[in-house]
């Protein structure tokens, strides 16, 4: 509906007067495209703009249908496609330079299309839309018709391009994923194939990933089944299942910002985390570039991410978000960055001209405008807080008059008021300043007021009969949902007297500018003030209504509540603005909806509207109408779209009001503006640099674009203007209070030092004295101020400490709940009396409705199966023979006791039960046998039933466990009875013993931990004044009251006075009786009396009496205690020793709960493991139906294919035939005439056309990167049309041969360029033909392929079912094994078992106590043969012995024989007194050695003397060889010479040479010998190695 009112409400008219579009402007929204090598065009709202770069021409397409989508332009066709954005939206193809429709494409896309992109080859156009649909489709644009479409649920892309050199490839890629798309065609038929691109890892490494449906590398696991997939295992069984990836397995991915294509089908991608990819077209193999790294101006800028790719000779231009182009050279898998072009501002978009001669670059700029009504000048406003004038003296060539620099925040509002006087800039941070508006005065700023920071908008009231201006501001208040009006007034000599009005900061005097505040009880979104200034129109924000608001008459003090007086429905729909016309007569409405109402401003009724943008854009943002009221501005919010709206129908009494107060109203302003405009014209230009106020850009625009761009120059920083005027006003009060200062500086430091000594004194005295240190401030407001802090501080921490007392509460209260109040048996323990033993009980919750309802159905279940299989056998017996039946009545009866046993009392052993639970009288006969759970409800049963055997196991224990408790209750309460005995004798014999009084701990009572005592609170409790009196008061009240009791009680102090309080003597009192002495014994013994001596000696006898009763009475307590504390121990211990028996039940217990655990455990794994069996064959059974529904799609493709390829290779072959039977029929057609002419017919027939390719110049053909695109269809069709007007050239009747009648002239011709049509159509159809076999095989590759997944998933399976049924059949059973029963060495486990069986233990018993039988009888005879052969050696020994030692006698005889006898040794043993005789000799020898002594030295002196006399001759021989050395050197010389001589006359001796080959000879012979000697001993130690090893080969015989 809102789209066709965008149609019917193109304009309309009331009372005679209409609105239409004259023009249109605006900057691009997207991105810019060209249409051809000089033209540009962009969206902007409802239009396409198109613009000629060199003549700067602009042409404007409008869009019937509201605002426009996305556009794509196609070059070599010169054709424009563009979207709309209504519901159900449309493509529009239209041509360039005519503008004429040439299609227009419906699909079935619901919402938009986000993007379209053209094939640079063809007439194609792919074409995507997001949500809901996610589908790609390609059209043929020129047929009108959908070729292929796909959908791909829940891929978002941001970038499409087709392959310039192949427009059977397109890449889509988004911020997550790069997938390629492949465009398959046969004949007619277009088939879409996707692959997706598998990106590398953030840091740049790739991850590589498994198959998740068929994973190869699962471990096999020999104990607890099979290993199945993750998505087995998360029960998975759809489609999910196939890409399902647990989190901890995922890795983030390099995220792509832009792709570009290369001439080589390759794609460059640009990443977010600054990696740029190589992607090979073909294999989409991933090639991370890597960065050749150089010190340059670029290693400090931060270049992150490209925004934008563009591809060019050698590598790619990259733009980034800080304003530089780089040029990335790429050369071998690397890439150098180098500085390109630099703009100021951050770079979105670029693209080359189809030539490559232009790089257009789109950047982004806004800025906040407002023109003079008083002169030809303009006022920018910028987020630095500066405020530009422009003048527009020359209006093609604006110029910067001045600069001023109010603040440093950001300029929202710039507004004039009506006759020019004054220009009102509002900031944002809720300033308004005031700057006279005159160029002449260079636009001086007057002044500033402050209103709130949100200002929405600002509304002037100037009229040419009154000497103010009203001013009024309106702003917003979100939090108390409010709108704000604040009014002042201006008077129009204010820049002469503004110091009056101001105040040396600049802020103006709210007194004097008559400032008042409003409040509107609910938001507007613009409000402006009538010519009157009697009452406010404002347009509401929240609901579609224009309210009329009255202005009170009197003055008034703080805020006035307006209400409304008038309200009339806008009829536009969104939040909108007011503006009033020149006159004040009419009120113009824009709101989010695009229309523009105008209407008057006493009735508020519409005269006129017009729709100039689209609510899908967000409608109109500002207007601005002429003094005139003829032209109308209307710039649009989100679409970057200026209008120019002017009048159809305009006179009466409309056009009257108007230009009558517009010629008044240029009166007055004639002499002002021509004084202000001759003062602009003088002015000079001044050079500002707007680039760095203009960063929050919303408009774009390029290099080569039509916009005239200011020179930036480098500019100081400067100070803000109210900075300026506070340090003024700061210098000049310091100035003027300097003395006063310093007159106060002295006495606050007279006052501190007062103050500090104060302090001191206050340091020193006593505490109850001092005073706080906040007493000796004096500033009271600040400790007020703190004081009010430091409350809010301390009401903070109170509200925070409850609140934090509160989650702690409520989380005890949880914790309470779940593991106290919720259980039905409360968790405690037991401590021994005297040893560290302590036995805690089974905490348990009380068992469910549910689960004993569940319990109570397997019970009953299990019942019904007994009394079954008892049936059953019964049948069973009852069917066999009478024979049979007497033959084994025994053994049935037997058999029948056994069945009863094993129903009621489970005959199955401990060690196969699994656990010890029969030990704590719990029935189990309800028990499956571990050998039996095969079914999933038996393994569910069992669990069940295994929860009640634990749950009895625990409550056993739970009972014993309370029994004991109460136990030691007992004891403790007999102990105490027993202590109060023994603290009486303790305190009676005045031992310093101390009572052992056993006590429960905390864990014995664990719900003395929930309560908290009195002296557990450390901090004091806090007592209110009152309460404690109260106490007091109670206190002294007790105590009077006992005072009076006591002292009324007479007997009682009468019975303490005389009897120690008792009537009679106790037995216990003996020990504190006292015989009182006599008071004579206070005399000396000397002077006692007979009577006074007597009565001493009954004293004595008392007193020995009285000691004799002590010791008896002290020995009878004495053993009175001993045997109450031997008592005590007795029994204390015997508690001790149960509790330990409690302790090993507990552990056994606990031994029986981990058992039936670990069977729940067991049975719960083999649970699950049969779901993940189950979900993996669901899975496969699933992804079986979804493969043998896309085999049934191949093999229909196939199919159709092949057919489609048969009737066109028929088609073909006939086309074949027919071109062949032409060629054949020629001299036929022609038998005629001649034989001679016809074959110079047929080889006119034959020839052909020489078509010369056009040569592009060189220039270009440089510079454009991929050339000349291939595959073009327009290039086709132009190549055939030149054939055929080649063929007209050859059809001229210049080239008959001569004597040929032009008739058959005329035949020959119209039959040749039949031949060479139906070849064109051969070369075509062959063409097609290769195409849609390619197409074939590709389908029957896919059959295949998807046949052998169909194989795969069987084979699997095959193998899950496999694995299914061992899984169920090999089942994980619980044995009880005795300690030592098994003994394994080293701990070698077996953990295969796969050729084992489960058999009894008496079988393995009996065969075991047979072979220990037969092996004892072998080992006795064994043992027999031993002994026999031990003997058969031994003699054997005994043998070789005596043999041996008959050896040893021969030897020695024979070495006694062959004894050597000398005669020293026969001297020796002849001579009889042979030591004489040796000393005898020693004499003699003693004699010659003394005379070979004196011969020795005598020999030396000869010696020396020879030496000295050798000496002297040596000497005489050195004399002699030096000088034989001097001639030999002479001789030397000489001879050289003569050598030389020789050698110069060429001449040489032949004994020379004899000698010099002898010389070289021997030296030969030498070398062999040396060489010979060498290998000789090498030889010989290889002999002696291999003799070695020869003999370590032989065996060693070593004799016994």
């Amino acid at each position: 509906m809102a789209q066709g009112r965008e149609r019917d409400e193109g304009y309309h008219s009331a009372g005679g007067a209409s609105l239409s579009v004259r023009w249109v402007q605006g900057f691009p929204k997207q991105n810019v495209h060209f249409v051809n090598n000089n033209t540009i065009c962009y969206p902007c709202g409802n239009y396409v703009i198109f613009i000629n770069i060199e003549t700067k021409n602009k042409t404007v397409l409008q869009c019937s249908n509201g605002i426009v989508g996305v556009v794509a332009t196609n070059i070599p066709y010169e054709v424009v496609a563009f979207s709309d954005r209504k519901l159900k939206p449309l493509i529009y193809i239209y041509s360039f330079p005519g503008l004429t429709r040439r299609t227009k494409l419906k699909g079935n896309i619901l919402l938009d299309y986000t993007l379209l992109s053209f094939s640079y080859c063809g007439t194609y156009l792919a074409s995507y839309s997001s949500l809901p649909e996610f589908e790609l489709a390609l059209w043929n644009w020129e047929s009108n018709i959908i070729l292929c479409k796909k959908s791909q649920p829940g891929m978002d892309v941001n970038q499409m391009s087709f392959n310039p050199m192949n427009w059977r490839q397109l890449c889509l890629s988004s911020p997550s994923a790069v997938s390629v798309w492949t465009i398959e065609r046969s004949n007619q038929e277009h088939h879409f194939r996707a692959r997706s691109v598998k990106l590398p890892l953030e840091d740049g490494s790739f991850f590589n990933e498994t198959d998740v449906v068929f994973p190869q590398s699962l471990p096999k696991d020999l104990i607890y089944g099979p290993v199945l997939p993750l998505s087995a295992i998360a029960g998975l069984v759809g489609e999910e299942a196939e890409t399902f990836r647990p989190k901890d397995d995922l890795y983030p991915l390099l995220h792509p910002t832009m792709h570009c294509w290369t001439p080589t089908s390759d794609l460059y991608i640009g990443c977010e985390e600054g990696h740029l990819l190589m992607i090979n077209g073909d294999t989409l193999k991933v090639t991370v570039l890597n960065k050749i790294e150089e010190e340059s101006p670029l290693g400090r800028r931060n270049f992150i991410s490209p925004v934008t790719l563009v591809y060019q000779k050698e590598g790619v231009l990259a733009s980034g978000i800080d304003g530089f182009v780089y040029s990335f050279i790429i050369k071998d898998g690397s890439y150098m960055i180098k500085d390109f072009l630099e703009i100021e501002r951050p770079v979105e978009h670029m693209t080359f001209s189809p030539n490559y001669t232009m790089l257009l670059i789109q950047t982004d700029k806004a800025t906040v405008l407002a023109c003079c009504p008083s002169s030809l000048s303009a006022a920018v406003g910028t987020e630095g807080g500066s405020v530009y004038f422009i003048s527009v003296y020359d209006k093609e060539s604006p110029q910067v008059v001045d600069k001023a620099f109010l603040s440093e925040s950001s300029v929202q509002h710039v507004t004039y008021d009506q006759r020019g006087i004054f220009l009102l800039v509002g900031t944002s941070e809720g300033k308004v300043f005031i700057i006279c508006a005159s160029s002449s005065r260079s636009f001086r700023i007057i002044g500033f007021t402050e209103v709130a920071k949100d200002i929405l908008q600002i509304s002037t009231v100037s009229l040419s009969e009154t000497d103010i201006v009203e001013v009024m501001v309106l702003s917003s208040l979100p939090e108390a949902g409010r709108s704000r009006l604040e009014m002042f007034t201006l008077p129009t000599l204010l820049p002469q007297v503004s110091t009056i009005f101001a105040d040396e900061r600049g802020r103006l005097k709210d007194e004097i500018i008559h400032k008042y505040l409003y409040e509107l009880e609910h938001t507007l979104s613009s409000a402006v003030l009538d010519f009157q200034s009697k009452q406010i129109y404002g347009f509401c924000s929240q609901v579609p209504y224009i309210c009329s608001y009255l202005l009170p008459k009197e003055e008034h003090m703080g805020i006035y509540i307006l209400k409304p007086y008038k309200k009339v429905q806008s009829r536009q729909y969104g939040p909108g603005m007011l503006y009033l016309s020149s006159h004040g007569l009419w009120l113009i409405t824009i709101a989010k909806c695009g229309i523009l109402c105008i209407r008057d401003v006493y009735t508020l009724e519409t005269f006129a509207r017009c729709r100039s943008h689209s609510h899908q854009g967000h409608g109109i943002q500002s207007m601005r109408i002429s003094m005139d009221g003829q032209n109308i501005l209307v710039n649009g919010r989100n679409d970057g779209t200026l209008v120019y709206l002017k009048w159809k129908r305009f006179g009466g009494l409309l056009a009257s009001e108007i230009l009558d107060y517009y010629q008044k109203l240029l009166i007055s302003l004639s002499s002002t503006m021509g004084e202000e405009n001759d003062y602009l014209s003088t002015t000079p230009k001044v050079c500002i640099d707007l680039g760095s106020d203009s960063e929050h850009t919303k408009q774009k625009a390029s290099i080569d674009s039509s916009q005239d761009e200011l020179v930036p120059t480098d500019v100081k920083k400067e100070i803000p203007w109210i900075q300026q005027k506070s340090q003024e006003a700061i210098k000049k009060e310091v100035n003027l209070f300097s003395k006063k200062r310093k007159e106060i500086k002295e006495g606050i430091k007279s006052l501190s030092k007062t103050i500090l000594n104060m302090m001191e004194e206050n340091d020193k005295l006593e505490n109850i004295a001092k005073l706080d240190q906040q007493e000796f401030g004096l500033d009271l407001e600040e400790l007020e101020r703190l004081h009010d802090e430091s409350q809010e501080e301390v009401a903070k921490m109170i509200k925070d400490v409850e609140m934090h007392n509160l989650a702690k509460s409520y989380l005890a209260e949880l914790i309470k709940e779940e593991c106290w109040n919720s259980m039905a048996v409360k968790g405690r323990a037991l401590k021994c009396f005297h040893i560290p033993c302590v036995v805690e009980n089974f905490p348990m919750k009380a068992r469910t409705v549910e689960e004993l309802k569940e319990l109570e159905r397997v019970l009953q279940q299990k019942k019904i199966e007994a009394e079954c299989l008892k049936l059953r056998k019964e049948i069973v017996e009852a069917q066999s023979g009478v024979i049979l039946v007497k033959k084994r009545h025994e053994e049935d009866d037997e058999e029948e006791e056994e069945e009863d046993k094993t129903v009621k009392c489970s005959n199955l052993p401990n060690y196969l039960l699994g656990s010890l639970s029969t030990d704590f009288g719990v029935d189990t006969s309800l028990l499956s046998s571990q050998l039996q759970l095969h079914s999933r409800e038996e393994k569910i049963n069992q669990i069940i039933l295994l929860k009640d055997i634990i749950y009895k196991v625990k409550t056993a224990f739970n009972n014993e466990f309370d029994a004991a408790y109460k136990q030691k209750e007992f004891e403790i309460t007999r102990v105490k009875e027993r202590n109060v005995r023994i603290r009486e004798i303790i305190v009676d014999l005045e031992l310093e013993e101390a009572v052992w009084q056993p006590e429960f701990e905390d864990c014995e009572k664990p719900e003395r931990t929930l309560v908290v005592q009195d002296e557990e609170i450390t901090a004091h409790k806090h007592v209110m004044p009152w309460h404690k009196a109260r106490e007091e008061l109670i206190v002294n009240r007790e105590t009077e009251r006992w005072l009076l009791i006591q002292g009324a009680n007479t007997r009682l102090r009468a019975l303490m006075d005389m009897m120690g309080g008792v009537l009679e003597v106790k037995k216990e009192d003996i020990l504190r009786m006292v015989i009182p002495q006599p008071a004579f014994m206070a005399k000396p013994d000397a002077v006692w009396t007979e009577e006074e001596r007597k009565q001493f000696k009954d004293y004595e006898k008392k007193v020995k009496e009285l000691n004799e009763e002590r010791d008896k009475y002290r020995k009878s307590l004495e053993a009175e205690l001993k045997k109450l504390q031997n008592s005590i121990q007795e029994s204390t211990q015997a508690f001790d020793e149960h509790l330990k028996r409690l302790f090993e039940r507990r552990v056994k217990a606990e031994l029986v709960t981990n058992q039936e655990e670990l069977k729940i455990s067991n049975l719960a794994f083999s649970l699950l493991l049969d779901e993940e069996l189950s979900s993996r064959e669901k899975f496969l059974n699933n992804y079986l139906t979804r493969k043998q529904l896309e085999k049934s799609q191949t093999s229909e493709a196939v199919r159709k294919s092949r057919e489609d390829l048969d009737v066109y290779k028929e088609h073909y072959d006939n086309l074949l035939a027919e071109d062949k039977v032409m060629d054949r029929s020629f001299k036929k057609e022609f038998s005629e005439i001649p034989g001679h002419q016809v074959d110079i017919l047929y080889k006119l027939f034959k020839r052909r056309p020489r078509i010369s390719k056009q040569k592009t110049h060189s220039e270009t053909t440089s510079a454009v990167p991929f050339g000349e695109l291939p595959g073009s269809g327009k290039l086709s069709k132009d190549a055939f049309a030149q054939l055929m007007k080649a063929m007209d050239e050859l059809d001229n009747i210049s080239n008959m041969p001569e004597g040929l009648n032009p008739l058959v002239w005329n035949h020959f011709c119209m039959t040749r360029r039949a031949k060479v049509e139906n070849e064109q159509k051969v070369k075509q159809k062959a063409a097609d033909l290769l195409e849609m076999a390619t197409f074939l095989r590709k389908r029957v590759e896919e059959e295949e392929k998807v046949q052998q997944e169909i194989e795969r998933v069987f084979h699997e399976l095959i193998l899950l079912q496999e694995e299914k049924v061992r899984f169920q059949l090999n089942l994980t059973i619980q044995i009880l094994l005795k300690q030592g029963q098994v003994e394994l060495e080293n701990f070698q486990l077996v953990l295969e078992y796969s050729d084992a069986i489960l058999i009894n233990r008496n079988i393995i018993e009996d065969l075991n106590s047979v072979i220990r039988t037969q092996g004892q009888k072998k080992i006795a005879s064994m043992m027999e043969t031993k002994d026999v052969h031990k003997r058969i050696l031994q003699i054997e020994w005994e043998h070789k012995k005596m043999e041996m030692e008959r050896e040893d006698l021969n030897q020695k005889a024979w070495d006694i024989q062959m004894l050597f006898f000398s005669r020293d040794r026969q001297k020796y043993l002849n001579e009889p007194n042979y030591e004489a005789l040796i000393s005898i000799q020693i004499g003699i020898m003693e004699q010659t050695i003394a005379v070979l002594d004196k011969t020795h030295k005598k020999n030396v002196e000869n010696c020396k003397k020879l030496l000295k006399k050798l000496g002297k001759f040596s000497n005489q021989k050195d004399i002699a060889n030096y000088t034989l050395s001097c001639n030999l050197r002479e001789e030397l010389v000489a001879v050289s010479e003569r050598k030389d001589i020789c050698n110069a006359m060429g001449s040489k001796l032949t004994c020379e040479k004899i000698v010099k080959e002898r010389y070289e000879n021997m030296m030969q012979q030498q070398k062999l010998t040396h060489i010979s000697k060498q290998q000789a001993e090498q030889i010989s130690i290889l002999q002696t190695e291999v003799e070695r090893l020869r003999m370590k080969t032989f065996p060693a015989l070593v004799q016994m």
